[in-house]
């Protein structure tokens, strides 16, 4: 069974940071690009973050420089570090892994808020 479960999510003041994670199983995980996409309220998806077919790391432009993707192949787990967080970050963080198919997590939920 295939599960993508996240996780770190929460309440942080503006400037605060939050490590999110995405835990895998049910499928060859080094072989999926993986992703970070948001969805704030009224908004559509978007993709935060990613890892290309060839290992490198692409970024949406309003986070460049502040969140990092990473991910451990051992432990079948991806990473996004958000630091400097501001209100406009406020979202549902999904995790995604594409490949031969693609898959989605449920989402975890980011507040960022004084």
């Amino acid at each position: 069974q295939v599960q993508l479960v996240e996780s770190g999510g929460g309440l942080v003041q503006p400037g605060g940071s939050l490590r999110l994670s995405c835990a895998a199983s049910g499928f060859t995980f080094s072989t999926y690009v993986m992703s970070w996409y948001r969805q704030a309220p009224g908004k559509e998806r978007e993709l935060v973050a990613g890892f290309n077919i060839y290992g490198r790391t692409n970024y949406v432009d309003s986070v460049k420089g502040r969140f990092t993707i990473s991910r451990d192949n051992a432990k079948n787990m991806v990473f996004l570090q958000m630091n400097s967080l501001k209100p406009e970050d406020t979202a549902v963080y999904y995790c995604n892994a594409r490949g031969l198919f693609d898959y989605w997590g449920k989402g975890t939920p980011v507040t960022v808020s004084s």
